[in-house]
């Protein structure tokens, strides 16, 4: 099949374009800087410099491609920081990529004729907190999220409402987990590997927040599964073992050869970190995948980020 994968160097699109070019698909990438072309070219697919906020040059890029598949992996985190109050100041760009973007693309689809949309989203903090420690798809977003996050959150719920619902074509949206491997923070040389390695990602409280995490390949892999299975809706992409902080966090200082980290009381927690950190410490539950598994034919191959974590020794 013919694809065009906007964001095409983004730390999924690094992984995703080369995935698809094995799996046998002609894939068109996008990128928003002429310099990183050579790195699309290189993976095997056909690069196209494009900003995806701008509408008249999406639906141009998408009628010229002539896709089947559409999937939108567009973000803008390269500057993310470690400081919690600040989350939705981090994400303001993906957020607008994710609002704007998503309709840009998706009105491009449907005008080009394009057969699916695939939209990235996310999972994990988002759902509500109350009930049980794990998730699905059929469960409500967090109603009254922490302020610094509310405005993230909206944009998650949108695209979570607006691509399945889209009259024309088949939309689905990939809620990923908590993302580690090559490319990400929880990486070596990742930004919060090293606050780890020097003990300044404490556990606040009990560490009872619930975390689903995903490895870089399995979201390669899971995307490339719902280009070709599964009917419009969200899918939950993360692994089989949805985890408390107070149970990874320590396993993987562990791993890196680090001290345990420290503990702090909430009250602290919050002085330092505000209402945000202490959710995901404390309130946040995890999601299942089994509506993956089922519908779109996949299964992680690091089912556990226990295994996955060895990696980075």
């Amino acid at each position: 099949m013919r694809i065009f994968v906007a964001g095409a160097t983004g730390a999924v699109g690094k992984r995703l374009v080369p995935a698809l070019v094995t799996a046998g698909h002609d894939v068109v990438g996008t990128t928003r800087s002429a310099s990183k072309a050579g790195q699309i070219r290189e993976a095997g697919a056909e690069p196209v410099v494009l900003d995806v906020l701008d509408a008249d040059a999406v639906h141009a890029a998408v009628a010229d491609a002539r896709p089947e598949v559409v999937v939108h992996q567009a973000t803008s985190l390269s500057g993310m920081g470690t400081n919690l109050r600040k989350f939705d100041a981090y994400f303001a760009q993906t957020t607008r990529l994710w609002r704007e973007g998503t309709d840009h693309l998706l009105a491009a689809a449907q005008d080009a004729g394009v057969r699916r949309i695939i939209v990235q989203s996310y999972t994990g903090w988002p759902n509500a907190r109350v009930g049980g420690p794990v998730k699905t798809e059929d469960d409500p977003l967090d109603p009254d999220p922490p302020k610094a996050c509310r405005q993230t959150l909206a944009a998650h719920r949108y695209v979570g409402e607006t691509v399945p619902a889209a009259e024309g074509i088949e939309g689905l949206v990939l809620r990923y987990g908590a993302f580690y491997g090559p490319g990400t923070t929880l990486w070596t040389g990742g930004a919060h590997v090293e606050v780890i390695r020097k003990r300044r990602f404490p556990i606040i409280g009990a560490g009872t927040g619930v975390w689903s995490l995903i490895h870089m390949d399995d979201v390669a892999s899971a995307t490339v599964a719902a280009a070709v299975r599964g009917g419009p809706g969200v899918y939950n992409i993360v692994d089989d073992e949805p985890a408390p902080v107070a149970d990874w966090l320590p396993y993987l200082a562990d791993i890196l050869g680090a001290k345990p980290p420290r503990h702090v009381p909430v009250w602290l927690g919050r002085l330092v970190g505000g209402d945000f950190a202490v959710s995901i410490m404390n309130e946040i539950r995890g999601s299942s995948n089994a509506k993956a598994k089922r519908e779109l034919g996949w299964q992680p191959t690091h089912s556990s980020w226990r295994e996955g974590f060895k990696a980075m020794a």
